[in-house]
């Protein structure tokens, strides 16, 4: 991508004084297609609510008092409610389907629905209407995800992103490693993590010498599909690749799934690791599990206090710490949150919403925006805690102690590690969903029948042998391929 707007540098340099000015592809003057006399309307669809919803509604407000006043751009945003209506209005609309609304000008996306569309020949191709300097401000990755189509092209423009951050009860931590030796360095891989999960279940066990296999849980994560594509990604495993013309073919690599398996499925099985609650956060609050990931807006969740029932609750404080990684293996974040896309249409309307993304993705608009949710402003500049404090501050707000580790923290992993998301193609949504889902669901149902057999008089070490050894593995590695491959070719 560099080569390319380096490229287009050298020949904006070459073009006559007569051009428009600058550098890169906005050569044209765009501006002359607005008229304030007649403006022009641009819809956006979102699925923002609460707090985000407000920050967005009164962005809107002002871009209407001001820049669209000047310019002739008169912007109406509604909301969705969620991101999966969101999409199937989206989709709904640009096929025409009875009883659709009328495609909006810009709506909120994730890869996956920008490539249906984009499929429908409904995108618009932004990178026309910014120069490579203006693209250049923004975070090189959330760029590239936005030209996911591979011929140049900007479908997704960034507003707003997230990462993953871990979170620790620090204060039930503590009493553990003062017991234990643990630190926590030791988390810093998921063999680390691993290990010090059990080692949890061992000590919580032994407080209640009496009640034999009565461990607790250490750890869980929200979102699994995650840690199956980043730790994919860092262990060869792509699942899927895809030619030329952009069809899909099945990757996986056995030896990488069976470590992503050793460490989410077999400690699942164990009671090492649990997921109870809607949100891993839920499970922190009533005490079930010490240790989580979430996403950085889900952080802003990060409960004060544990609640084991209605008479017996006390404080604590939380640590926040980076994802691990696979031992020895390159360092990768997860990038998510949606950015906007435009529907294909005039140049005019094209352009008009190209001037509202830029101007609310400026420095301090974004960093308002963002930052009070746990979401990172998009410009690299912005991407810094002072700046954002600064601004807060100046706004009249204070970032809570969790908003401002969580920023840092975060902040710090985009600048040390690569960001990725798995590349959008047909069915990615289900395949992304089958990640999720899969290793879950089968580590649940084993963990049920596991405990099942346990309470019934089994010997605890025998029944987990069972459910993962290495043909335990085999039969899932099996049934998993099958069943990823009816995915990919419906």
């Amino acid at each position: 991508m560099k080569m390319k707007r380096i490229a287009a540098l050298a020949v904006a340099a070459a073009l006559t004084a007569g051009m428009l000015g600058g550098c890169g592809k906005k050569e044209k003057n765009y501006d002359s297609l607005l008229s304030k006399d007649d403006p022009t309307t641009i819809t956006i669809w979102h699925y923002y609510n609460g707090v985000q919803l407000i920050s967005f509604d009164e962005a809107v407000e002002e871009f209407n008092n001001t820049v669209g006043l000047d310019k002739g751009i008169i912007v109406e945003a509604y909301s969705k409610n969620s991101v999966s209506e969101l999409a199937d209005s989206v989709v709904a609309s640009v096929k025409k389907d009875s009883g659709a609304d009328l495609p909006p000008d810009i709506f909120a996306t994730y890869a996956e629905t920008a490539c249906v569309v984009d499929q429908l020949d409904g995108l618009a191709d932004m990178s026309k209407y910014f120069t490579d300097d203006e693209l250049d401000e923004y975070i090189d990755g959330y760029i590239e995800e936005g030209e996911f189509a591979g011929d140049g092209s900007l479908k997704i423009f960034p507003t707003a992103k997230s990462t993953e951050v871990m979170i620790l009860n620090d204060t039930d931590w503590k009493k553990f490693a003062a017991a234990t030796g643990v630190t926590t360095d030791d988390l810093a891989t998921w063999e680390g993590l691993t290990e010090v999960a059990g080692k949890y279940y061992d000590y919580t066990d032994a407080l209640t010498p009496d009640v034999p296999n009565d461990g607790k849980a250490f750890f869980g994560r929200d979102s699994i599909a995650n840690y199956m594509s980043i730790g994919g990604k860092q262990l060869g495993c792509s699942y899927v690749t895809l030619d030329k013309d952009g069809s899909a073919e099945m990757n996986v690599d056995k030896a990488a799934l069976k470590k992503l398996w050793e460490n989410y499925y077999v400690p699942y099985v164990k009671g090492w690791f649990t997921a109870q609650g809607r949100f891993r956060s839920e499970d922190a609050k009533t005490g079930k599990i010490i240790a989580l990931i979430c996403s950085t807006t889900g952080a802003m969740y990060t409960p004060a206090e544990v609640s084991i029932d209605d008479d017996n609750s006390y404080p604590i404080d939380n640590l926040v710490l980076p994802v691990p990684n696979f031992e020895g293996k390159d360092p990768y974040i997860v990038q998510q949150g949606a950015g906007m896309s435009v529907l294909r249409s005039d140049e005019k309307s094209e352009y008009a919403s190209a001037v509202f993304l830029k101007w609310f993705t400026e420095k301090e608009r974004n960093i308002n925006f963002s930052a009070e949710s746990g979401y990172l402003p998009v410009k690299k500049e912005a991407c810094d805690l002072s700046e954002i404090e600064n601004l807060t501050s100046k706004e009249g707000k204070e970032l809570t102690d969790i908003c401002k580790d969580t920023l840092k923290l975060a902040i710090d992993e985009i600048n040390s590690s690569t960001l990725y998301t798995m590349p959008p193609f047909k069915n990615s949504a289900d395949v992304r969903t089958f990640l999720e889902n899969r290793i879950q669901d089968t580590a649940q149902s084993a963990y049920d029948e596991a405990m099942d057999k346990i309470s019934n008089g089994g010997d605890r070490d025998e029944v987990l042998a069972e459910y993962t050894d290495d043909a335990a593995f085999d039969e899932w590695y099996d049934s998993f391929c099958t069943e990823l491959q009816k995915i990919i070719e419906k």
